[in-house]
């Protein structure tokens, strides 16, 4: 241990010790064996319990143990008298409480406290109260202690306000504390809930700026501390986007329509319910996922009768109603157009960050210009300078791009442990960047090469791309959501690493896909393109596959309808 002086033992010593720790072995193996006995003959009694004790006493982390204790005791229930059950009760209390002091951080002891207490018809949950404050007085960071504190607070319908009050007297005086930041992540949204038709978890923006205020104190005060870091990162994302869709396609020649969400659902649910009206009349379809997958998507499918097809008419309407979000969208498909679409720009939406009031946009930028003052004298303090990154991204993600990108350079050199994950969020805010920018500039053509991605992100949002070049980077892989690019005609992956295609799947306006220089290994590796109908030109020029003397064979037999392959 810490600060103890190291005495060196003698061969006598040190044998009496083996002696002693055998005979203790010796007689927890007897007691444990005795215990297993007793429970498959059925001998549930407080004998047991007694044997039990003996040995969680010395370790309670045997979690078998547990259960027997809950079984006598559950049998013991029906035997007793109140007065005798009320003393057993206060019993095992008792024990409960030496068995944390044994190890304060045993699970199967809080979990069993938990059991007994919501069994009693009327619990002393003050004194447990009482119990939590001891063991956090001893240490305030013991997560199983907090968890037991909630569970009680919870039973014992606690004002949030008195524990957001209990939170802050233990960050005060420690702010290294993650459960009581992460406990008040969960008691602000209690105190301070949004209206039905206001934001999802969106805090009050006069709570919000103390929140902030609070945590740059605890950051300032101790910089290299994480927790205060996290919770500030958690303020900044504070906001879930507003149930919407975004964009609905219609296509003539496919038959079918697509309409992505502003978050992943499951439809088909009894939960999400899609209505569609066609020419203001209802039409029953079935809803499918672009790669076939049942599971929540961003982006649903479903197959359109000829009738509502009909080019005589002058156009044909379609709405889409999302029940249980509360939206709705309309396109037309006006007479001879093979497709029509409806779609809210980025100029009337806040698609990857909050909108920001004057007096927010005031804090978070006098932040910013904090934390860069810490960031020169903390310059390897990797928290501060993931900080700025972030509240770059919160305040104006593309006039702080170039800003944005030299910090991430200076941040993978600081923390090189987590270059990976660094680089795939380098990747994810460079992928909006350009969402953003094609978005202004209401193009279905979107360029992402010289980028060097290494993930690919929001594919949702590319819903009506044509045209989408992703050279020159390091992806491995293309995703399954890729799949939702249903407008997709011309692919240029170039110059990459991928060595796989499973994401290339059911596009059927795919004509060009452009994989040169990358590395893929076996013909095998392109099954997945001939579910693409109209694949006409397939460009895989430096990849390892072409050096196999037969492989345009196989990938003529393997695609047959793509006329020019180059190998």
């Amino acid at each position: 241990m810490h600060g103890r002086l190291k005495v060196k033992t003698s061969e006598e010593q040190a044998e009496a010790k083996r002696l002693e720790r055998e005979q203790k072995l010796k007689l927890y193996r007897s007691a444990t064996q005795t215990v297993f006995q007793k429970r498959q003959a059925g001998e549930l009694d407080e004998s047991v319990l007694e044997l039990t004790s003996q040995i969680l006493g010395a370790n309670p982390d045997f979690a078998t143990l547990w259960n027997c204790r809950r079984e006598v005791l559950q049998k013991l229930e029906a035997q007793k008298s109140p007065e005798e059950l009320a003393a057993l009760v206060k019993a095992e209390l008792g024990f409960l409480e030496s068995c944390l002091r044994v190890n304060p951080k045993s699970y199967g002891t809080w979990h069993h406290r938990c059991w007994l207490l919501g069994r009693l018809p009327e619990p002393n949950w003050a004194r447990e109260l009482e119990l939590c404050a001891r063991f956090l007085e001893v240490d305030e960071r013991n997560f199983h202690c907090w968890d037991y504190r909630r569970f009680v607070a919870t039973q014992a319908a606690v004002p949030p306000a008195e524990e957001l009050a209990f939170t802050d007297s233990l960050i005060t005086r420690n702010f290294s504390n993650y459960s009581s930041w992460h406990y008040r992540s969960r008691l602000l949204p209690q105190l301070h809930p949004q209206p039905d038709s206001g934001p999802q978890g969106r805090l009050p923006e006069d709570v919000l700026l103390k929140e902030l205020e609070l945590v740059q104190n605890a950051f300032f005060t101790d910089p290299n501390d994480q927790s205060a870091w996290f919770y500030h990162r958690w303020l900044l994302g504070r906001a879930d986007p507003q149930d919407a869709l975004r964009c609905l396609h219609v296509s003539r020649d496919e038959a079918c329509l697509t309409v992505s969400f502003s978050r992943p659902l499951m439809v088909g649910s009894r939960i999400e319910t899609l209505l569609l009206m066609v020419d203001e009349s209802p039409l029953a379809v079935e809803w499918r996922t672009p790669d076939g997958r049942n599971r929540p998507s961003h982006v649903w499918i479903c197959d359109l009768p000829t009738a509502s097809l009909n080019d005589q008419l002058p156009q044909h309407t379609f709405r889409v109603i999302w029940t249980a979000g509360d939206a709705q969208k309309e396109c037309v498909l006006f007479k001879g157009r093979q497709e029509g679409w409806c779609r809210d720009s980025v100029t009337d939406e806040q698609l990857f960050r909050c909108e920001l009031s004057v007096e927010k946009s005031t804090v978070l930028q006098s932040e910013l210009e904090s934390c860069k003052e810490l960031q020169e004298l903390e310059p390897e303090n990797k928290w501060c300078l993931l900080t700025i990154i972030l509240l770059m991204r919160a305040l104006d993600p593309l006039l702080y791009e170039k800003e944005t990108l030299q910090y991430f350079q200076t941040l993978k050199v600081v923390d090189p442990m987590r270059a990976a994950y660094l680089d795939d969020l380098r990747s994810k805010f460079l992928v909006e960047n350009s969402v953003l920018k094609m978005e202004y500039a209401e193009v279905r053509v979107l360029h992402l090469s010289h980028k060097d991605l290494t993930v690919l992100c929001h594919l949702e949002q590319l819903l009506l791309v044509t045209h989408l070049d992703l050279s020159n980077n390091r992806l491995r892989a293309l995703p399954p959501a890729l799949a939702a690019l249903r407008c997709l005609e011309v692919l240029q992956a170039n110059d990459n690493v991928i060595e796989s295609l499973d994401g290339v799947t059911n596009l059927p306006r795919l004509q060009e896909l452009l994989l040169y220089n990358n590395r893929l290994q076996q013909p095998a590796a392109l099954q997945p393109l001939a579910s693409c109908p109209k694949l006409v030109l397939l460009n895989l020029q430096g990849n390892p596959l072409c050096q196999a003397v037969d492989t345009l064979e196989h990938l003529a037999e393997l695609l047959p309808l793509v006329s020019s392959i180059f190998t």
